[in-house]
């Protein structure tokens, strides 16, 4: 039977007067690899803060692994969420392994248990724990900061990621190497949720189960990346959509 991990039933966010987020209605399944694609103000990165309540909804109801979000406690739900974002926010002062260890040890576990976790995570993320566990954020390129992010995001074990364009700061190669690695880290860890934000998209259409386009607080399609270029729901998706045939059409004219 297929379990729902993230359920946002008639939720809407204002600030002030300001409807960011208009009556949003929409379930992400366990094990899913789910993007979000949508220009700057579209609301995706506001939907994806309500999940571990950073923001709250002005009315409606979100349900994360069966906890209803405004009857349970963040601080405790956040630690079973593995949140990975575009700065990576690892601390400077802390070595990779302390970096990766931090809500490990907010949970009490013991040092062997650690360690262990800290090993297995860098070599899960193609980094060798020998080489890079004692080194300092400083010390590693943006591609494996993004790496350290992701381990430190997975340390607890949790059964969802949420992703706020992790990759977008990174130059087109390196990018593209991350994408292809985060796609079969998905498929290699059994029944973890991955939602993740992005406005390309190629990155959306690539790494999606299913692909969610927003705009201006709505959704416009959710559906599985080949049924949405095949049969764009609205306007605005075959637009977008257009963007990427106009690149291919590029792509052609220079070979």
């Amino acid at each position: 039977m297929t379990k729902t991990i993230i359920n946002f039933s008639n939720v809407s966010k204002k600030y002030g007067k300001n409807e960011i987020i208009s009556d949003l209605n929409f379930t992400v399944n366990e094990g899913e690899f789910v993007t979000v694609l949508g220009s700057s103000g579209s609301g995706k990165t506001t939907t994806l803060k309500m999940i571990n309540g950073l923001e709250k909804p002005t009315s409606g109801k979100i349900i994360v692994d069966t906890h209803e979000l405004d009857k349970c406690d963040l601080v405790e739900l956040r630690r079973h969420i593995g949140y990975v974002v575009q700065s990576v926010g690892l601390f400077p002062h802390m070595t990779i392994a302390d970096n990766i260890a931090v809500t490990p040890k907010l949970l009490g576990w013991d040092k062997e248990k650690i360690d262990r976790t800290v090993d297995q995570l860098l070599d899960l993320v193609s980094l060798k724990s020998e080489e890079y566990k004692n080194r300092y954020p400083g010390q590693l390129s943006g591609g494996q900061q993004q790496r350290v992010g992701l381990a430190r995001a997975l340390s607890t074990n949790p059964p969802l990621l949420i992703l706020d364009e992790p990759f977008s700061a990174l130059d087109a190669i390196i990018r593209q190497n991350l994408q292809q690695e985060i796609k079969a880290l998905h498929q290699k860890l059994e029944n973890k949720t991955f939602f993740f934000v992005t406005h390309d998209i190629n990155e959306a259409l690539y790494l999606g189960d299913r692909v969610m386009i927003m705009n201006h607080g709505k959704i416009e399609q959710f559906d599985k990346p080949e049924k949405i270029v095949a049969n764009p729901a609205t306007d605005y998706v075959k637009k977008l959509i257009a963007t990427v045939r106009q690149n291919k059409k590029l792509w052609e004219e220079f070979k």
